[in-house]
């Protein structure tokens, strides 16, 4: 998932010489896509990867610089050669990438906390970086919803760029460079989702590495049983929730959506079957229950098992144990993610 929410999290004041770098442009292939971000600390510490180990060392140095000029640049590589002669790594990706290195000034520290702000409150943010011709000045735009923006942009063209904005934010379209006609203006837009909330029914020892997993992936994840002394933060540091209490008094509090993906897990076939019903209406994005095709249709009282519910949960990879059963459900829940979101789900 997205390394913004990790990024955002490490970024606290905006005196401590951090450095964020974006890759804006691919062309070709690349271990990472548009929007991807790292931060460079200015303690040293380095959050989030753009490449294999590729680029990092040649960003520190261009990091470096922008600290001492204290305004943002872009670089390209081409990883395209395999040679030593075109950038110097001869790393042969058949890709060329443009990184947009910024310093986090107090300007852009504010509007970091902002997005995430509304990242943590789950809505969606579209961003606009509007670059100048030599790529040392760029103001930022960010969009809500309609009527929601915030950022630094100047108030000239501002009806034009918020316009493609809200078509970005409408649409879902691909991050990227685009120029704006007719204002010839080059912008980079991406738009940021909230960490999809993963909720794992049952707090059981097979659970641990699942909620390890699944968090390390990115996913929110909540973990609920009505078992206090096995659904505690000793048993799952990791969890981003945990949710103790009977079904019946957790499920309505959570106010599952149709982006949300939910793993039952409980090894109590009531109280798996009470969950099902619970939930088994809602248009989940993902749906996954532990044990056969026969155990799901007693489940549901003998009727025909939904296709929406994937059991027994996780890819088919002939996983066994706790942890192989873990990697093969967070597998499955990813390939679900990366499914293109429908209108209905945006």
């Amino acid at each position: 998932m997205e390394s913004i929410h990790e990024i955002l999290n490490e970024i606290t004041s905006s005196k401590e010489g951090d450095v964020l770098a974006t890759i804006i442009h691919v062309e070709g292939s690349a271990y990472r896509k548009e929007g991807t971000s790292m931060l460079f600390k200015g303690n040293g510490k380095e959050v989030g990867l753009l490449s294999a180990g590729c680029l990092e060392a040649d960003l520190s140095y261009r990091v470096q610089e922008t600290r001492v000029r204290k305004t943002p640049q872009t670089v390209t590589y081409d990883m395209s050669a395999e040679d030593d002669l075109s950038w110097g790594n001869g790393a042969g990706c058949n890709g060329i990438i443009t990184v947009l290195i910024e310093p986090i000034d107090e300007r852009m520290f504010n509007l970091l906390t902002e997005l995430k702000t509304f990242l943590l409150n789950g809505t969606s943010v579209s961003m606009m970086k509007i670059l100048s011709d030599d790529n040392n000045k760029v103001e930022t735009l960010f969009l809500v919803d309609e009527k929601t923006f915030f950022g630094n942009c100047n108030e000239q063209n501002t009806v034009q760029l918020k316009s493609v904005l809200n078509e970005l934010h409408d649409t879902n379209q691909k991050s990227g460079l685009q120029t704006i006609e007719p204002l010839k203006t080059n912008v980079y837009l991406h738009t940021f989702h909230p960490k999809p909330r993963l909720f794992v029914f049952g707090a059981g020892k097979d659970a641990i590495p699942l909620v390890k997993l699944a968090t390390l992936a990115g996913f929110f994840v909540t973990i609920t049983d009505w078992r206090a002394d096995q659904c505690s933060k000793e048993y799952f540091p990791d969890a981003d929730q945990i949710l103790v209490g009977f079904p019946s008094e957790i499920i309505p509090r959570l106010q599952l959506s149709t982006s949300d993906s939910a793993i039952i897990i409980t090894h109590q076939f009531q109280k798996d079957k009470e969950i099902l019903n619970h939930i088994l209406n809602i248009n989940l994005k993902y749906l996954g229950v532990l044990g056969g095709k026969k155990r799901i249709q007693r489940l549901l009282d003998g009727k025909q098992v939904d296709s929406e519910i994937n059991s027994p949960a996780g890819l088919k990879i002939g996983a066994e144990g706790p942890e192989e059963i873990a990697i093969s459900i967070v597998s499955e829940l990813i390939q679900r993610q990366r499914i293109k979101k429908t209108k209905h789900e945006q």
